[in-house]
């Protein structure tokens, strides 16, 4: 879910301070490292930047703060302990530094993006990320405004140089990734439209029949994804949906609401079950079919 964990950015504000972008999770060592980096260089941490809400990258903020004495700045939406909200468009100056604020709703209500304009580079969060793509979960996560925030960040940012995501490496192609990104997108949906015109289907064999090139391990996510895309479909009035009044099978109950900690240590676990939207009690399954 989190490739090799989180990405925390340190930025040289200069004038001895330093701005820091997603703290990640509430990990002492990893709160204490951030502030070895800082002062290892003569930094003074004067501010912290949260992507958005999602426990592997806003809980260290707290802690973080109470270690430095810096503020933490997220969107006006958030619902973690922050001092200051970024309103979209808003600039952040610190010193040299000069950080503007980008609403991009999608994968989370209350996620920005950064953008550096010294360095013409996005600090991207969990909207493009270094490897692979990123889930769009239900309730929080919404399909239609995912694609809406890449197709503007193509539009408004295609002189950006680098892409440093919440995950991964970085990107030194924005334009492309994010051509990638917006392509995948269509991709996928035009598959799962091309399912649903041979018969109903439900969320599990969708995702066994549009995911087989995927491991198994990850078919949860996907049925989350999937989700996303019907969810959107049938707000357009080109899918519909039909409860089948029934409980799901074991099989089903596995991709639909997966004990997760069979997979992972309990942190990562509650982290997954946070992004994927596992909260919710699972009492029935539904059916898909094209609308017309």
């Amino acid at each position: 879910m989190t490739l090799e964990g989180t990405n925390t950015y340190l930025i040289d504000a200069g004038n001895g301070s330093a701005a820091v972008i997603d703290p990640g999770p509430a990990n002492e060592r990893h709160i204490a490292a951030i502030e070895t980096a800082a002062t290892g260089r003569g930094l003074q941490i004067a501010a912290i930047l949260v992507t958005h809400g999602h426990p592997d990258h806003a809980p260290g903020a707290a802690p973080l703060a109470r270690r430095t004495g810096a503020p933490v700045y997220a969107h006006p939406v958030a619902r973690f302990p922050h001092d200051r909200v970024l309103d979209e468009g808003a600039h952040l100056t610190l010193g040299k530094l000069q950080l503007r604020a980008i609403d991009a709703p999608g994968h989370a209500r209350d996620h920005l993006v950064f953008y550096l304009d010294e360095d013409a580079a996005l600090f991207t969060g969990d909207v493009v990320i270094g490897r692979g793509t990123v889930v769009i979960a239900p309730p929080n996560g919404d399909m239609r405004a995912y694609q809406a925030t890449l197709r503007r960040l193509r539009d408004e940012f295609a002189s950006a140089r680098r892409i440093y995501g919440g995950h991964g490496e970085a990107i030194d192609d924005p334009p492309a990734k994010l051509d990638e990104y917006i392509a995948h997108r269509r991709a996928r949906e035009a598959a799962l439209l091309e399912a649903l015109g041979t018969g109903p289907h439900t969320i599990p064999k969708l995702v066994r029949r549009l995911y087989q090139d995927v491991s198994p391990v990850l078919w949860p996510a996907a049925a989350r994804q999937i989700l996303a895309y019907l969810i959107a479909l049938e707000r357009e009035g080109r899918v519909r949906s039909r409860n089948l009044s029934r409980t799901p099978n074991v099989a089903e109950r596995a991709l639909l609401a997966p004990d997760l900690s069979k997979l992972a240590d309990p942190e990562s676990a509650a982290v997954a079950a946070a992004e994927l939207g596992f909260d919710a009690p699972l009492t029935s399954i539904a059916s898909y079919e094209l609308a017309t």
